[in-house]
């Protein structure tokens, strides 16, 4: 009876550990719940001094390397999910891209596309990666479309997932609003992210109440240097609509049906500019499928790059 005691005082201890750390420390549960997803990736966290930033960034797997690009206002772990199916097949590298998540967030630096764009050369320049895949997600697809037509020699193969760049047809509520001087994708508080994931996916991905409270927080917290950066480019836009046509890499466009951010009337004009190109269209997806749906997302993106070793 005594022992029965001892047991269940220790389970119950072990409960109240539990929930102090799922409504006081969401930072602690989130942290382990990544921790776990980066381990089935086969990813470990690294950091390397490029010039003037510090950049951290997710590496694992062996093979041919491929490097994912997150967009604007995200960071490495977007694409965690998605590269455990990655992983047993190719070397995948995934950085902070600068400016954002852990990397160095510097006040007098430029963060327009073409200065990011030349920072992440470099990065893997001194990660000595001579030639790579490269693809990445909306602001990370614009990026990877400069890095594509500045070194045509490196990038084997580009892939696009619901990429800027150019000018879509029919403009999305994103647009429209970024249009009026408005950026949907920045949280004003933390009661706003709700939207922000409305914005951004078909069917938001649940989390937990405190770690999507931790999340909205981080939101606000970083929003003053994320407005910096969507300023850097307003000043210096660059669009890679004029230069699609010079995009030698075997390209792959994915996009989600129900993109509210960036509309999918873009596919056609990447369509219409990009020699070599293949097309998948995510059904009831919005703006990160890799995100939203990673299985699928890493499944389309293997296929590519498997028929370009075919050929």
């Amino acid at each position: 009876m005594k022992k029965k005691r001892i047991i269940l005082a220790a389970v119950a201890a072990l409960a109240a550990a539990a929930a102090v750390i799922y409504l006081a420390f969401p930072g602690v549960l989130y942290r382990g719940f990544i921790g776990m997803d980066r381990c089935r990736a086969g990813l470990t966290e690294k950091s390397v001094q490029v010039d003037d930033h510090r950049i951290v960034y997710l590496e694992g797997g062996s093979g041919a390397t491929v490097l994912l690009l997150h967009g604007f206002s995200g960071e490495k772990d977007h694409w965690t999910r998605f590269a455990r199916y990655l992983t047993p097949f190719y070397h995948v590298i995934i950085p902070d891209v600068p400016g954002f998540g852990q990397s160095s967030k510097i006040d007098s630096a430029l963060y327009d596309i073409k200065s990011q764009a030349k920072r992440l050369e470099r990065f893997m320049e001194v990660l000595k990666m001579e030639s790579f895949n490269i693809a990445g997600n909306s602001m990370g697809g614009r990026i990877a479309g400069q890095i594509a037509l500045d070194n045509p020699a490196r990038v084997l193969t580009l892939a696009l997932f619901d990429s800027s760049g150019v000018k879509p047809p029919k403009k999305s509520p994103f647009q429209l609003a970024f249009d009026q001087g408005k950026n949907l994708l920045l949280a004003e508080n933390a009661d706003d992210y709700d939207r922000v994931m409305k914005l951004s996916f078909h069917k938001p991905i649940w989390l937990p109440a405190p770690v999507k409270k931790y999340f909205a927080d981080k939101a606000v917290r970083e929003r003053p240097f994320n407005h910096k950066i969507e300023n850097d480019n307003r000043v210096r836009p660059q669009e890679l609509e004029p230069y699609l046509g010079l995009i030698k890499a075997r390209t792959l466009i994915i996009w989600g049906d129900d993109d509210r951010i960036l509309d999918m009337s873009a596919v056609k004009v990447f369509e219409a500019g990009i020699k070599v190109h293949k097309t998948v269209i995510m059904k009831q997806c919005g703006h990160a499928p890799m995100l939203e749906r990673p299985e699928e997302a890493a499944r389309h993106y293997l296929e590519f790059l498997r028929e370009g070793k075919e050929k």
